[in-house]
């Protein structure tokens, strides 16, 4: 795993000065890979490479980077990992092919030498992200992994374009301005994270997860803006035709057939998972995703695994116990760490910084604790995420397919339902439930501010409505600026379940979940795999009738009849938990000073950025117990410290950025 920075310049820029950008671009990357840096360039083409290494395949200078192809036609900086480059070089090997080094980088070399890039990329799996350099086209492409695991960022300035894996190295070239995007603003608001098709600064995106561009000097006079690079992005592998082909053709086997292939399929992307030439171990909270990668981690590991879990000491917060009964059934080496409320908070200063835009998903906090207890030990994690995006795991999917007959059914029926279930004051809500007797899931969505969620769920006009209605973090529209709808990119899928499905494929894993684990584990250098996002098991969950995803009101069904082989079922078969912190209550105590000075209404004022009362209301109502704003008001907190952070943090970060919103 590794940082990657690259510069590409419009033909008649001037050379020494911007290309020399590349060594502080590269700088700023160093807690991606402390173990060395390298850089390359061509002044006549105009053109650098910067690399920050984490050495964990091939550790000697064999593996280091950029590097050039065998026969010297191509550069490349590569950042992350091709699992399946042992079999890949045996094949080449037999083919004629010699190399110098055993990496995973000269192997992706030589497949591109021979087959071209898209059709290397198309045999690898793994994650990445690389900048490549075509001596003889004189050509720069960019390109991303399937699920978009490792980012890449792009920019236009006025004379150049320039790609890094954070933003943070982008700000170092001194012809990039740095100025807001109002609309990305909303966006963040609305959700606690940005889109793949968004970000925070104008002038700025992000090769989309399975895309590539491929750029020429020449082109640069014709792409006068980020927005007309962005549209020559193309996708060398694309989730919503897997999604699609998968529907189309569900698979026949019986249920034992299923959990058969399951467990094969993801013992065979754990052991991908397990290979390195340095110490690895797993992020264990106890739950189905991370029990079940541990669980086939121990089964394919003559010593006993590494495995590590923080908790708190607020008990509703705390997975501890069940992390250590799996560890205990198992045998792994277990590290526990139980941290007090303060000693999370006190990484709040920090976060914004790490994640570079703004990002509000609290579990973002004890991420990068548990990150940094790894890696005191091992330099490689491997994770339970993707789990519930692979099998259905959120509340959402069990809740669309439970409300699918009604959700599906007749506009004016839905409308009548939503009114209906609004009608529900918080007043009636116990009388009610009582008096009809409601199953346990249905009672849990009176509580707090579910039911009107779910009225306004039921009264949504569509799929993308309904969708983007049950994961916004708040009714409060809090920014001046109106959110944008989805992508044309979502494929229909013509059944609720699979329609939520795809949404969180496209834009909450790779946006919120992969954004959250690969700045918290990279800030502290340590390399996060996620065995069950291989693009195998992937196109396998498609291929799924619903019912082994959502059965009998739980959801990961398949995973649960995969993980019963090797653990007792009182030991997962409870409640989904989360890794969250009570960031509610922190507002209402110790951080309450912290929260009122950053959302000041002379602040906000300030700003030109925020619906002004709209926020002060939102925190009053927090602050009184009426409503619990927790959610909307960390993303308002979080906007505010990366404000700060922008603004302090030197000159290279100043310039526009507290442009108004117009």
């Amino acid at each position: 795993m590794c940082g990657i920075t690259g510069i590409l310049q419009t033909p008649h820029a001037s050379r020494s000065a911007d290309l020399a950008a590349i060594g502080p671009m590269t700088a700023r990357l160093r807690h991606r890979g402390p173990d060395a840096d390298g850089f390359w360039s061509d002044r006549d083409a105009g053109v650098a490479f910067g690399h920050r290494r984490l050495s964990i395949i091939d550790l000697s200078d064999a593996g280091r980077q950029p590097m050039l192809s065998s026969d010297g036609r191509f550069v490349i900086t590569f950042n992350g990992e091709i699992y399946n480059y042992k079999p890949l070089r045996q094949e080449l090997e037999g083919a004629g092919k010699r190399f110098t080094g055993n990496s995973d980088t000269e192997v992706l070399l030589a497949l591109i030498e021979k087959w071209g890039l898209e059709k290397a990329l198309q045999r690898c799996n793994g994650m990445f992200a690389i900048g490549l350099w075509d001596r003889r086209n004189r050509t720069l492409h960019l390109a991303r992994d399937r699920m978009g695991k490792k980012p890449l960022y792009v920019a236009r300035t006025s004379n150049a374009v320039v790609f890094a894996s954070e933003l943070k190295a982008i700000a170092a070239f001194p012809d990039f301005h740095q100025e807001i995007d109002p609309g990305a603003v909303a966006e963040f608001l609305s959700r606690g994270w940005l889109p793949e098709d968004q970000c925070i600064w104008r002038g700025v995106f992000k090769i989309p997860p399975g895309g590539a561009l491929s750029i020429r000097a020449e082109d640069l006079s014709v792409c006068r803006d980020a927005a007309a690079l962005q549209e020559r992005a193309r996708s060398w592998w694309s989730l919503a035709d897997v999604a699609q082909a998968g529907r189309a053709a569900l698979a026949t086997a019986d249920d034992q057939q299923l959990v058969s292939q399951a467990c094969d399929l993801l013992k065979a992307a754990v052991a991908d998972r397990m290979v390195a030439d340095v110490p690895v171990g797993l992020f264990l909270s106890g739950g189905i995703d991370s029990s079940t990668v541990v669980a086939l981690m121990q089964a394919q590991s003559a010593r006993p695994v590494r495995t590590f879990t923080i908790g708190f000491g607020e008990r509703a917060f705390d997975e501890t116990a069940n992390a250590a009964a799996v560890a205990r059934h198992l045998g792994t080496s277990h590290t526990e760490l139980r941290l007090t409320s303060a000693d999370a908070r006190a990484v709040i200063p920090e976060l914004p910084t790490i994640w570079d835009e703004p990002f509000a998903d609290e579990s973002q906090i004890p991420t990068l604790l548990l990150s940094r207890l790894a890696r005191q030990d091992v330099t490689v994690a491997l994770s339970g995420d993707g789990g519930d995006e692979c099998f259905g795991g959120y509340s959402r999917h069990v809740l669309s397919a439970r409300l699918a007959p009604l959700l599906n059914s007749n506009r004016s029926i839905r409308t009548m339902a939503a009114s209906g279930v609004a009608l529900l004051g918080r007043g009636m809500r116990e009388s009610v439930v009582e008096t009809l007797r409601l199953p346990g899931w249905l009672q849990r969505m009176t509580h707090g501010d579910r039911i009107n969620r779910l009225a306004d769920l039921i009264g949504s006009n569509d799929v993308g409505e309904m969708y983007r209605r049950s994961t916004r973090l708040s009714e409060l529209q809090l920014t001046r600026t109106q959110a944008g709808s989805e992508p044309d990119s979502i494929p229909p899928l013509n059944d609720l379940l699979s329609d939520f499905i795809v949404r969180d494929m496209l834009g909450y894993l790779p946006s919120d979940i992969l954004v959250k684990l690969d700045r918290a584990s990279m800030a502290t250098s340590l390399e996060a795999r996620c065995p069950l996002l291989d693009h195998r098991v992937v196109e396998f969950s498609w291929a799924l009738p619903n019912s082994a995803k959502v059965r009998h009101g739980q959801g990961k069904w398949l995973l649960r009849q995969v993980l019963g082989r090797y653990l007792p079922r009182h030991l997962f078969e409870r409640p989904k938990q989360g890794f969250d912190v009570p960031i509610g209550s922190w507002l209402k105590g110790p951080l309450r000073s912290w929260a009122s000075d950053l959302l000041s209404e002379s602040r906000l004022r300030n700003q030109h950025l925020l619906d002004v009362s709209r926020v002060q209301e939102c925190w009053l109502q927090h602050l009184s117990g009426r409503r619990d704003f927790s959610r909307p008001l960390w993303a308002v907190l979080m906007l505010q410290s990366w404000l700060d952070s922008a603004v302090t943090s030197g000159p290279s970060r100043t310039a526009g950025v507290m442009e108004p919103a117009q």
